[in-house]
């Protein structure tokens, strides 16, 4: 029996366990909608923009492990989803792009939205272009399987628009099982945990990679074999539990003092799962030891910035579980880790002390983050965007679990907050999900504000706002002689409570901690969305400036 290969496309997304959609239908997409309408076992979430439906598949996999789907028309909707694509190459989270491709006859001949599909080649992982018909679930399978092998990330695969509709015979395919991740090497791991075991002053740096690998249990393992302090990346926030005695924070934009100082006294490190990119490190100014263990899936991430004393590219989770081992037959030699982590955040505290313990309104960002940490439920997922609110939110926002807080990584693209809470909550339905958005990254994608209300998805959306791009203000100032809040906007202000009441969604108005608290409480506890608004200082101290001074 023969189907239409648009319905071939859904049967198959589902038979590889992919049962959320997310795009925006034209006329190109419709023998997929079609499909998707007639099953009750798939769910297709209609975005009021392309720019915002791989972010929500980005969020979805960033807190579930698991996949979902993007279905574009070609051209503006395909280019509209690259950034939130990048987002997700850089962060190594599998997804499938499904972009409507021009048809082969017309390629070349500016058919409508045609774009040339190379044009995607550095945006995904692989790119993939149907040729045929008969080829399109045996590519989609190959697609899915690419995404799964570690490292993970996201798949376009280009399915002509004139294939969808037509009834042929499909070519069969056989195992899409995702290739499993090398191992470390026995030498390799023996001669990181001598190195690490005669260590003084060891510390841990996770990254991503703890996470994709489901490796924050061996992880703890290793840090607590070795007493050694343990400090995250942006993406590795919540792959070690930050109410751990032996947490000491993230390496950021944000970083105090006291963390760099951690990290360049220290006598070895473990990194894991972390490519020691650019953003984390500071162009590679914090100092790292020479009896440094670097461990990435990706083997050409060893040597860029650190030159590692042993270099192991394998899984993390097969690493540290192997150099768990290893260490378990040698006696450590380490100071007190939990002395010098804690020695870290009761700094970090200190020069938070003033911002935190406040009420005056405008609040600065770290004491409404203090209000919504103790509302939010310890299991709560948590979603920040890019901008000056997630570099407060990575330094003093405690998170528990790896797979309850989201943020972008070195792309640090603004106006992923909100749909990729959505995608985290259509993921995780039975956990309690909200996003904490500066008001300049909500107005990159204030539109999905309609998709909570049209799609009832239950997340709480709290707003920060200080009419100001003001991590741009704030430098423009500092370094280049530009007005106070040169890039605000308290001339045109903005009223997210009306915003809200024109689109039918819920909200309330908090200006103080006590205010904040109760509102994020009570929009938590409610049935639907909700947004939850609260004025922030603009001219407040930037976390990479307060940290460091």
């Amino acid at each position: 029996m023969t189907v239409t290969v648009g319905a071939a496309v859904i049967d198959c997304l589902v038979d590889e366990g992919i049962t959320t959609l997310f795009g925006i239908p034209g006329k190109q997409t419709l023998p997929m909608n079609e499909a998707v309408a007639d099953r009750d076992d798939v769910e297709f979430v209609m975005a009021r923009h392309e720019t915002v439906v791989s972010h929500n598949a980005w969020g979805y996999a960033e807190s579930s492990g698991e996949m979902a789907a993007t279905v574009v028309i070609p051209g503006p909707g395909d280019m509209n989803a690259m950034n939130g694509l990048k987002n997700a190459f850089n962060d190594c989270t599998p997804l499938i792009h499904i972009s409507v491709e021009t048809e082969p006859e017309i390629r070349g001949g500016d058919g409508i939205h045609e774009t040339p599909p190379d044009t995607y080649d550095n945006v995904v992982k692989e790119n993939i272009l149907v040729e045929t018909p008969q080829s399109t679930v045996a590519e989609l399978r190959q697609a899915i399987r690419i995404a799964r092998t570690p490292p993970k990330g996201p798949v376009r695969i280009g399915i002509p628009k004139n294939f969808l509709p037509m009834d042929v015979e499909l070519a069969s395919t056989g195992d899409a099982r995702p290739a499993a991740a090398p191992s470390a090497p026995d030498q390799a791991v023996s001669a990181a945990a001598s190195l690490l075991a005669d260590a003084e002053r060891p510390v841990v740096v996770a990254g991503g990679g703890v996470r994709s690998a489901e490796a924050p249990a061996a992880l703890r393992d290793v840090a607590e074999r070795l007493d050694a302090p343990v400090v995250t990346t942006y993406k590795g926030k919540g792959t070690f539990p930050e109410d751990h005695p032996l947490s000491a924070g993230v390496l950021c934009g944000g970083s105090s003092t006291e963390l760099q100082a951690l990290l360049s006294n220290a006598d070895a490190a473990l990194g894991v799962g972390t490519d020691f990119d650019a953003v984390s490190t500071g162009k590679w100014s914090v100092d790292l030891p020479d009896d440094l263990v670097h461990v990435s899936l990706d083997a050409s991430d060893i040597g860029i910035g650190y030159d590692p004393a042993v270099g192991i590219a394998a899984d993390a989770a097969q690493t540290l579980s192997a150099l768990a081992d290893a260490l378990a037959n040698r006696a450590v030699r380490s100071e007190p880790g939990a002395e010098r982590a804690g020695a870290v955040r009761e700094s970090d505290r200190d020069r938070i002390a003033d911002l935190q313990n406040t009420d005056e309104s405008p609040l600065p960002s770290v004491a409404a983050l203090d209000a919504v940490r103790t509302a939010a439920p310890r299991d709560a997922i948590v979603t920040a965007d890019a901008g000056g609110s997630r570099v407060w939110t990575v330094v003093t926002f405690p998170v528990y679990d790896c797979r309850d807080y989201v943020n972008p990584g070195s792309w640090a693209t603004m106006g992923s907050g909100l749909p990729s809470a959505i995608g985290a909550k259509l993921a995780n339905p039975d956990q309690q999900v909200l996003t904490v958005v500066g008001d300049g990254g909500l107005m990159m994608s204030v539109h999905e504000l309609h998709t909570l209300v049209a799609e009832d998805i239950d997340v709480t959306v709290v707003v920060l706002n200080n009419s100001d791009y003001a991590i741009i203000s704030e430098e423009a100032e500092r370094n280049y002689r530009l007005p106070t809040s040169e890039y605000g906007w308290t001339d045109a202000p903005l009223d997210f409570q009306t915003i809200a009441d024109g689109i039918g969604l819920a909200s309330q108005y908090a200006e103080t901690p006590a205010e904040l608290e109760a509102a994020v409480t009570d929009a938590l506890e409610s049935d639907g969305p909700t947004l939850v608004e609260v004025p922030t200082d603009p001219a407040e101290p930037q976390a990479g400036v307060r940290m460091t001074e």
